[in-house]
């Protein structure tokens, strides 16, 4: 029966393979549950490697390390159709203890998250790293659900969309939770150059 289903499924993802290439291959750069990009109550930056974006983020809360969290991301090549990226840069600093809502300018992707915790407000600030591909520029923008879905929780939020990129991210925090929850800002990006800077 095992020898059937195989025989079934190989060709079927032959074709996958073709089709989408080196895209799916697993998350080579997600390190393992007990490795992180952080210590708590450490400050930490994370950038992809060159031509490579963030497509997971995970992350588990601690109440009596100073209400913070651990992080780990992984990163992904883009598809052949986007090019190189341009030009990379780190966007504005988003302050600890409030709430913020921030895309990559000049229609630029997630490739890095920088972030520095502040003991006097249990809290992180944030910079994202943005990368920019010529002049793709993103369309059908979405907002996901909230991670983690309960403050306090384990976050583990992954990208199983193929040509779906992560553009920006909406957050909460909780001033009694001391913790934060993340809605990030996912877009597909056009084949074609267009002659527009997103806002």
């Amino acid at each position: 029966m095992d020898l059937f289903l195989l025989c079934l499924f190989l060709p079927l993802l032959t074709v996958a393979r073709a089709q989408y290439g080196d895209y799916y291959q697993p998350y080579g750069d997600y390190r393992g549950d007990d490795e992180w990009v952080n210590t708590y109550r450490q400050g930490f930056n994370f950038q992809c490697p060159h031509g490579q974006v963030i497509v997971a983020v995970r992350s588990t809360f601690s109440k009596k390390e100073g209400s913070d969290r651990l992080w780990n991301y992984a990163c992904m090549p883009t598809p052949h159709n986007l090019g190189e990226p341009t030009e990379c840069w780190w966007e504005e600093i988003n302050r600890a203890g409030l709430q913020w809502y921030q895309t990559c300018s000049n229609n630029g992707l997630v490739a890095g998250f920088q972030s520095q915790y502040f003991p006097s407000v249990l809290d992180r600030e944030w910079q994202f790293y943005c990368c920019r591909y010529s002049r793709k520029c993103p369309y059908s923008c979405w907002l996901t659900t909230e991670h983690p879905v309960h403050y306090g929780e384990d976050m583990d939020m992954m990208m199983y969309t193929y040509d779906h990129y992560i553009r920006g991210a909406a957050t909460t925090f909780s001033g009694v939770e001391r913790d934060r929850q993340w809605k990030f800002i996912v877009c597909r990006m056009t084949d074609f150059d267009c002659q527009f800077d997103s806002v």
